[in-house]
Protein backbone atom coordinates (compact mmCIF):
# COMPACT_ATOMS: atom_id res chain seq x y z
CA UNK A 1 0.00 0.00 0.00
CA UNK A 2 1.24 3.32 -0.83
CA UNK A 3 2.00 5.68 2.00
CA UNK A 4 2.04 9.57 0.40
CA UNK A 5 4.73 11.55 1.97
CA UNK A 6 7.08 14.17 0.46
CA UNK A 7 10.23 15.68 1.46
CA UNK A 8 11.77 19.37 0.37
CA UNK A 9 15.33 20.44 -0.56
CA UNK A 10 17.09 23.58 -1.16
CA UNK A 11 17.69 26.78 -0.23
CA UNK A 12 16.52 30.41 -0.99
CA UNK A 13 19.74 31.49 -3.27
CA UNK A 14 20.33 27.71 -4.09
CA UNK A 15 20.04 26.28 -8.05
CA UNK A 16 16.97 24.91 -7.34
CA UNK A 17 14.01 23.91 -4.93
CA UNK A 18 13.55 20.21 -4.93
CA UNK A 19 10.21 17.86 -3.91
CA UNK A 20 10.06 14.24 -4.06
CA UNK A 21 6.73 12.94 -3.88
CA UNK A 22 6.44 9.00 -2.33
CA UNK A 23 3.00 6.94 -2.85
CA UNK A 24 1.67 8.13 -5.59
CA UNK A 25 -0.24 5.36 -7.10
CA UNK A 26 0.48 4.30 -10.68
CA UNK A 27 -1.76 5.55 -13.39
CA UNK A 28 -2.27 9.12 -12.01
CA UNK A 29 -2.98 11.79 -15.27
CA UNK A 30 0.05 14.65 -14.03
CA UNK A 31 -1.29 17.99 -15.24
CA UNK A 32 2.05 20.29 -15.21
CA UNK A 33 -0.53 23.24 -16.14
CA UNK A 34 -2.50 23.20 -12.77
CA UNK A 35 0.76 22.49 -10.66
CA UNK A 36 2.35 25.62 -12.73
CA UNK A 37 -1.00 27.96 -12.37
CA UNK A 38 -0.71 27.32 -8.21
CA UNK A 39 2.81 28.00 -8.16
CA UNK A 40 2.35 31.25 -10.26
CA UNK A 41 -1.06 32.10 -8.08
CA UNK A 42 1.76 31.58 -4.95
CA UNK A 43 3.99 33.72 -6.27
CA UNK A 44 1.35 36.84 -6.89
CA UNK A 45 -0.93 38.99 -4.73
CA UNK A 46 -0.42 42.32 -3.60
CA UNK A 47 2.61 43.70 -1.29
CA UNK A 48 4.95 40.85 -3.27
CA UNK A 49 8.82 42.09 -3.02
CA UNK A 50 11.60 42.19 -6.25
CA UNK A 51 12.03 38.42 -6.01
CA UNK A 52 8.54 37.93 -7.60
CA UNK A 53 9.74 39.84 -10.78
CA UNK A 54 12.99 37.67 -11.38
CA UNK A 55 11.15 34.13 -10.80
CA UNK A 56 8.89 32.21 -12.88
CA UNK A 57 8.26 29.21 -11.16
CA UNK A 58 7.31 26.23 -13.31
CA UNK A 59 7.43 22.35 -12.39
CA UNK A 60 9.74 20.54 -14.01
CA UNK A 61 9.50 16.48 -13.19
CA UNK A 62 12.85 14.71 -12.92
CA UNK A 63 11.36 10.89 -12.31
CA UNK A 64 8.42 9.15 -11.41
CA UNK A 65 6.38 10.04 -14.39
CA UNK A 66 6.21 8.90 -18.43
CA UNK A 67 4.40 9.91 -21.19
CA UNK A 68 2.46 12.46 -18.50
CA UNK A 69 1.05 9.49 -16.91
CA UNK A 70 3.06 8.08 -12.55
CA UNK A 71 4.52 5.00 -12.64
CA UNK A 72 4.27 4.14 -9.58
CA UNK A 73 7.58 5.39 -8.54
CA UNK A 74 9.00 8.35 -6.32
CA UNK A 75 7.62 11.93 -8.48
CA UNK A 76 11.01 14.43 -8.14
CA UNK A 77 9.36 17.95 -9.16
CA UNK A 78 12.01 20.48 -9.39
CA UNK A 79 11.39 24.42 -9.58
CA UNK A 80 14.73 26.30 -10.89
CA UNK A 81 15.82 29.75 -8.70
CA UNK A 82 16.85 32.20 -10.95
CA UNK A 83 18.09 34.31 -8.19
CA UNK A 84 21.02 31.58 -7.36
CA UNK A 85 24.03 33.58 -5.65
CA UNK A 86 24.88 31.53 -2.44
CA UNK A 87 28.36 31.47 -3.31
CA UNK A 88 28.85 34.88 -4.52
CA UNK A 89 29.79 36.54 -1.08
CA UNK A 90 29.02 39.84 -2.70
CA UNK A 91 25.96 39.45 -3.41
CA UNK A 92 24.80 37.48 -0.46
CA UNK A 93 27.34 38.73 2.19
CA UNK A 94 27.63 37.88 5.86
CA UNK A 95 24.93 39.03 7.80
CA UNK A 96 25.57 40.00 11.66
CA UNK A 97 22.56 41.78 12.51
CA UNK A 98 20.09 39.29 13.58
CA UNK A 99 16.34 40.23 12.13
CA UNK A 100 13.60 39.70 15.19
CA UNK A 101 10.98 37.61 14.22
CA UNK A 102 13.08 35.66 11.66
CA UNK A 103 15.25 32.50 12.38
CA UNK A 104 18.35 34.49 12.51
CA UNK A 105 19.56 34.80 15.75
CA UNK A 106 18.26 31.00 16.92
CA UNK A 107 20.11 29.86 13.80
CA UNK A 108 23.30 31.58 14.59
CA UNK A 109 23.59 30.18 18.23
CA UNK A 110 22.71 26.73 16.89
CA UNK A 111 25.17 26.51 14.02
CA UNK A 112 27.95 28.56 16.15
CA UNK A 113 28.11 31.36 13.62
CA UNK A 114 28.18 35.00 13.83
CA UNK A 115 26.87 34.71 10.19
CA UNK A 116 23.00 34.86 9.84
CA UNK A 117 22.88 33.99 6.11
CA UNK A 118 23.24 30.40 5.53
CA UNK A 119 20.34 30.02 8.13
CA UNK A 120 18.12 32.86 6.99
CA UNK A 121 18.72 31.69 3.06
CA UNK A 122 17.13 27.89 4.22
CA UNK A 123 14.68 29.13 6.61
CA UNK A 124 13.11 31.31 3.94
CA UNK A 125 9.36 30.63 2.62
CA UNK A 126 10.83 30.23 -0.76
CA UNK A 127 10.75 26.52 0.02
CA UNK A 128 7.04 26.66 -0.05
CA UNK A 129 6.90 26.74 -3.60
CA UNK A 130 8.17 23.21 -3.38
CA UNK A 131 5.50 22.36 -0.94
CA UNK A 132 2.66 24.06 -3.02
CA UNK A 133 4.13 22.22 -6.03
CA UNK A 134 3.82 18.71 -3.65
CA UNK A 135 0.33 20.05 -2.72
CA UNK A 136 -1.00 20.41 -6.63
CA UNK A 137 -0.01 17.11 -7.21
CA UNK A 138 -1.55 15.55 -4.13
CA UNK A 139 -4.74 17.49 -5.76
CA UNK A 140 -4.67 15.40 -9.06
CA UNK A 141 -5.00 12.34 -7.01
CA UNK A 142 -8.04 13.54 -4.52
CA UNK A 143 -9.86 14.41 -7.74
CA UNK A 144 -9.85 11.48 -8.79
CA UNK A 145 -12.45 10.64 -5.99
CA UNK A 146 -14.29 13.81 -6.10
CA UNK A 147 -11.98 15.58 -3.04
CA UNK A 148 -11.54 19.64 -3.95
CA UNK A 149 -9.73 21.90 -2.24
CA UNK A 150 -9.92 25.74 -1.77
CA UNK A 151 -8.48 28.12 -0.39
CA UNK A 152 -8.85 32.04 0.17
CA UNK A 153 -7.55 35.57 2.47
CA UNK A 154 -10.21 35.96 5.29
CA UNK A 155 -8.61 39.47 6.79
CA UNK A 156 -5.34 41.41 6.21
CA UNK A 157 -4.84 43.48 8.90
CA UNK A 158 -7.80 43.37 10.32
CA UNK A 159 -9.74 44.09 7.37
CA UNK A 160 -12.24 41.11 6.94
CA UNK A 161 -14.53 39.16 4.67
CA UNK A 162 -17.77 37.72 6.05
CA UNK A 163 -18.58 35.84 2.73
CA UNK A 164 -19.86 32.50 3.65
CA UNK A 165 -17.82 29.54 2.08
CA UNK A 166 -19.88 26.27 1.86
CA UNK A 167 -20.31 23.54 -0.64
CA UNK A 168 -23.13 25.36 -2.83
CA UNK A 169 -20.92 28.52 -2.65
CA UNK A 170 -17.52 27.59 -3.34
CA UNK A 171 -17.58 27.13 -6.80
CA UNK A 172 -18.82 30.23 -7.82
CA UNK A 173 -16.09 32.28 -5.40
CA UNK A 174 -13.05 30.95 -7.64
CA UNK A 175 -13.19 33.52 -9.84
CA UNK A 176 -13.90 36.53 -7.29
CA UNK A 177 -11.14 34.93 -5.57
CA UNK A 178 -8.66 35.14 -8.50
CA UNK A 179 -9.72 38.13 -9.76
CA UNK A 180 -8.75 39.82 -6.12
CA UNK A 181 -5.45 41.39 -5.81
CA UNK A 182 -5.49 39.83 -2.12
CA UNK A 183 -7.30 36.77 -3.21
CA UNK A 184 -10.29 37.74 -0.79
CA UNK A 185 -13.43 37.36 -2.91
CA UNK A 186 -15.12 40.58 -1.67
CA UNK A 187 -14.37 43.67 -4.13
CA UNK A 188 -14.62 46.26 -0.95
CA UNK A 189 -12.53 44.51 1.37
CA UNK A 190 -10.26 43.76 -1.60
CA UNK A 191 -9.71 47.33 -1.91
CA UNK A 192 -9.08 48.27 1.56
CA UNK A 193 -6.86 45.77 2.15
CA UNK A 194 -4.70 46.73 -0.58
CA UNK A 195 -5.14 50.26 0.93
CA UNK A 196 -3.77 48.84 4.12
CA UNK A 197 -0.63 47.28 2.56
CA UNK A 198 0.09 50.72 1.00
CA UNK A 199 -0.23 52.20 4.04
CA UNK A 200 2.55 50.01 5.20
CA UNK A 201 4.90 50.27 2.61
CA UNK A 202 4.77 54.13 3.18
CA UNK A 203 5.32 53.24 6.67
CA UNK A 204 8.05 51.06 6.25
CA UNK A 205 6.09 48.27 8.20
CA UNK A 206 4.43 44.83 7.18
CA UNK A 207 1.42 43.19 7.91
CA UNK A 208 -0.47 40.31 8.42
CA UNK A 209 -3.78 38.34 8.10
CA UNK A 210 -5.98 35.28 7.97
CA UNK A 211 -6.27 32.30 5.65
CA UNK A 212 -8.46 29.75 5.06
CA UNK A 213 -9.00 26.54 3.26
CA UNK A 214 -11.71 24.29 2.36
CA UNK A 215 -11.77 20.70 1.75
CA UNK A 216 -14.96 19.34 0.00
CA UNK A 217 -16.13 15.78 -0.63
CA UNK A 218 -14.36 14.40 1.52
CA UNK A 219 -16.19 11.31 3.19
CA UNK A 220 -16.44 9.91 6.82
CA UNK A 221 -13.62 8.40 8.64
CA UNK A 222 -9.86 9.34 6.68
CA UNK A 223 -7.36 9.39 9.98
CA UNK A 224 -7.77 8.10 13.41
CA UNK A 225 -8.60 7.95 16.79
CA UNK A 226 -6.55 5.24 17.48
CA UNK A 227 -2.92 7.32 18.13
CA UNK A 228 -2.32 10.86 18.39
CA UNK A 229 -0.12 11.23 15.61
CA UNK A 230 -2.78 9.55 13.01
CA UNK A 231 -4.81 12.13 14.10
CA UNK A 232 -6.22 14.08 10.92
CA UNK A 233 -6.85 17.56 12.67
CA UNK A 234 -3.25 17.00 14.86
CA UNK A 235 -1.52 16.38 11.22
CA UNK A 236 -3.32 19.26 9.64
CA UNK A 237 -2.23 21.32 12.53
CA UNK A 238 1.52 20.08 12.07
CA UNK A 239 1.54 20.87 8.28
CA UNK A 240 0.12 24.54 8.82
CA UNK A 241 2.10 25.61 11.76
CA UNK A 242 5.40 24.38 9.54
CA UNK A 243 4.21 26.80 6.83
CA UNK A 244 7.05 30.54 7.77
CA UNK A 245 5.47 33.09 9.36
CA UNK A 246 2.17 31.17 10.47
CA UNK A 247 1.76 31.93 14.28
CA UNK A 248 -1.45 29.38 15.00
CA UNK A 249 -3.61 27.24 13.03
CA UNK A 250 -7.65 26.39 13.57
CA UNK A 251 -9.91 23.76 13.02
CA UNK A 252 -13.84 24.87 12.84
CA UNK A 253 -14.59 27.27 15.32
CA UNK A 254 -10.96 27.18 16.66
CA UNK A 255 -10.37 29.29 19.52
CA UNK A 256 -14.40 30.43 20.38
CA UNK A 257 -15.16 27.11 21.32
CA UNK A 258 -13.59 27.82 24.65
CA UNK A 259 -16.64 30.83 25.06
CA UNK A 260 -19.42 28.36 24.17
CA UNK A 261 -21.40 25.99 25.89
CA UNK A 262 -21.72 22.76 24.40
CA UNK A 263 -24.86 23.12 23.01
CA UNK A 264 -23.30 25.99 20.61
CA UNK A 265 -20.55 23.97 20.14
CA UNK A 266 -20.88 20.41 18.76
CA UNK A 267 -23.08 20.32 15.60
CA UNK A 268 -25.92 18.18 16.23
CA UNK A 269 -26.27 14.72 13.62
CA UNK A 270 -29.52 13.84 11.91
CA UNK A 271 -29.90 11.56 9.20
CA UNK A 272 -31.70 12.13 5.53
CA UNK A 273 -32.20 8.88 3.21
CA UNK A 274 -32.12 11.31 0.53
CA UNK A 275 -28.57 12.52 0.41
CA UNK A 276 -26.96 9.29 1.29
CA UNK A 277 -25.00 10.16 -2.00
CA UNK A 278 -23.06 12.68 -0.69
CA UNK A 279 -20.20 13.10 0.86
CA UNK A 280 -21.47 12.86 4.93
CA UNK A 281 -23.41 9.65 3.66
CA UNK A 282 -26.92 10.78 4.45
CA UNK A 283 -25.70 11.99 7.87
CA UNK A 284 -26.39 15.53 7.74
CA UNK A 285 -25.43 18.43 10.33
CA UNK A 286 -26.98 22.46 10.42
CA UNK A 287 -23.86 23.57 11.86
CA UNK A 288 -20.38 22.36 10.96
CA UNK A 289 -18.25 24.18 14.02
CA UNK A 290 -16.01 21.02 14.46
CA UNK A 291 -14.49 22.02 10.66
CA UNK A 292 -14.93 18.83 9.28
CA UNK A 293 -13.36 16.21 11.97
CA UNK A 294 -14.57 14.80 15.07
CA UNK A 295 -11.91 12.02 16.90
CA UNK A 296 -9.54 13.18 14.62
CA UNK A 297 -10.91 11.70 11.70
CA UNK A 298 -13.36 13.25 8.86
CA UNK A 299 -17.24 13.46 9.61
CA UNK A 300 -18.05 13.78 5.59
CA UNK A 301 -18.67 17.54 6.32
CA UNK A 302 -16.05 20.00 4.78
CA UNK A 303 -12.91 20.63 6.26
CA UNK A 304 -12.17 24.14 7.45
CA UNK A 305 -8.81 25.33 8.54
CA UNK A 306 -7.85 28.93 9.42
CA UNK A 307 -4.10 29.82 10.25
CA UNK A 308 -2.84 33.33 11.28
CA UNK A 309 0.52 34.51 9.49
CA UNK A 310 2.44 37.30 11.62
CA UNK A 311 3.51 40.33 9.64
CA UNK A 312 6.87 39.64 7.73
CA UNK A 313 9.70 39.90 10.09
CA UNK A 314 11.95 41.90 7.45
CA UNK A 315 11.10 45.85 7.88
CA UNK A 316 12.49 48.41 5.27
CA UNK A 317 13.26 50.53 8.43
CA UNK A 318 14.53 47.70 10.53
CA UNK A 319 14.26 47.03 14.30
CA UNK A 320 16.25 47.26 17.66
CA UNK A 321 18.56 44.11 17.25
CA UNK A 322 22.68 43.62 18.08
CA UNK A 323 25.33 43.08 16.03
CA UNK A 324 26.89 39.26 16.92
CA UNK A 325 30.61 40.25 15.87
CA UNK A 326 30.19 43.50 18.60
CA UNK A 327 27.56 42.82 20.62
CA UNK A 328 26.20 46.40 20.45
CA UNK A 329 23.42 47.95 19.67
CA UNK A 330 22.39 48.04 15.83
CA UNK A 331 19.27 47.83 13.21
CA UNK A 332 18.51 44.55 12.32
CA UNK A 333 19.51 43.78 8.53
CA UNK A 334 17.11 44.60 5.58
CA UNK A 335 16.82 41.83 2.93
CA UNK A 336 14.74 42.30 -0.35
CA UNK A 337 11.27 40.94 1.10
CA UNK A 338 7.78 41.20 1.01
CA UNK A 339 5.25 44.15 2.43
CA UNK A 340 2.63 41.41 2.49
CA UNK A 341 2.23 37.88 1.55
CA UNK A 342 -0.78 37.11 3.10
CA UNK A 343 -2.15 36.06 -0.21
CA UNK A 344 0.95 33.70 -1.26
CA UNK A 345 0.74 31.90 2.24
CA UNK A 346 -3.19 31.24 1.13
CA UNK A 347 -2.37 29.14 -1.49
CA UNK A 348 0.60 27.35 0.84
CA UNK A 349 -2.08 26.44 3.15
CA UNK A 350 -4.29 25.21 0.65
CA UNK A 351 -2.09 22.92 -1.20
CA UNK A 352 -0.55 21.49 2.12
CA UNK A 353 -4.16 20.84 3.41
CA UNK A 354 -4.73 18.82 0.58
CA UNK A 355 -1.89 16.80 0.73
CA UNK A 356 -2.67 15.89 4.45
CA UNK A 357 -6.02 15.20 3.04
CA UNK A 358 -4.34 13.19 0.03
CA UNK A 359 -2.24 10.83 2.59
CA UNK A 360 -5.25 10.11 4.81
CA UNK A 361 -6.96 9.21 1.98
CA UNK A 362 -4.43 6.81 0.45
CA UNK A 363 -4.40 5.05 3.93
CA UNK A 364 -7.74 4.68 3.82
CA UNK A 365 -8.02 3.26 0.26
CA UNK A 366 -4.93 2.37 -0.50
CA UNK A 367 -3.76 0.28 -3.84
CA UNK A 368 -0.88 0.44 -6.17
CA UNK A 369 -2.68 1.85 -9.05
CA UNK A 370 -5.24 4.75 -9.12
CA UNK A 371 -7.54 2.06 -10.64
CA UNK A 372 -7.34 0.24 -7.23
CA UNK A 373 -7.37 3.48 -5.07
CA UNK A 374 -10.98 4.67 -6.94
CA UNK A 375 -12.27 1.41 -6.66
CA UNK A 376 -11.45 1.00 -3.15
CA UNK A 377 -13.14 4.18 -2.40
CA UNK A 378 -16.07 3.42 -4.17
CA UNK A 379 -16.26 -0.21 -2.22
CA UNK A 380 -16.04 1.74 1.01
CA UNK A 381 -19.06 3.99 0.16
CA UNK A 382 -20.74 0.97 -0.84
CA UNK A 383 -20.51 -0.66 2.31
CA UNK A 384 -21.03 2.30 4.70
CA UNK A 385 -24.39 3.09 2.55
CA UNK A 386 -25.22 -0.65 3.38
CA UNK A 387 -25.08 -0.64 7.11
CA UNK A 388 -28.00 -1.31 9.40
Amino acid sequence: MPILSYQTAGESHGPALLAVVNGVPRGLAIDEGFINRELERRQGGYGRGGRQNIETDTVQILSGVRAGVSMGSPITLMIANRDSRMDDLVKTPPISRPRPGHADLAGALKWLSNDCRETLERASARETAARVAAGALSRLLLREIGIEAFGLVRSIGGIQTNVTVDESSWRGLIAQRDASETYCPEASATQAQRDAIRQAKIDKDTIGGLVEAHVFGAPPGLGSCMNWHEKLDARLAYAVMGIQAIKSVEIGLGKEVASRPGSQVHDPITFDAARTGESTLGFVRPSNNAGGTEGGMTTGQPIVVRAAMKPIATLLRGMPSVDLKTKQPDQSAYERSDVCAVPACSVVVENVVAFEVARVACEKFGGDSVAEFVANFRSYLHLARQLR
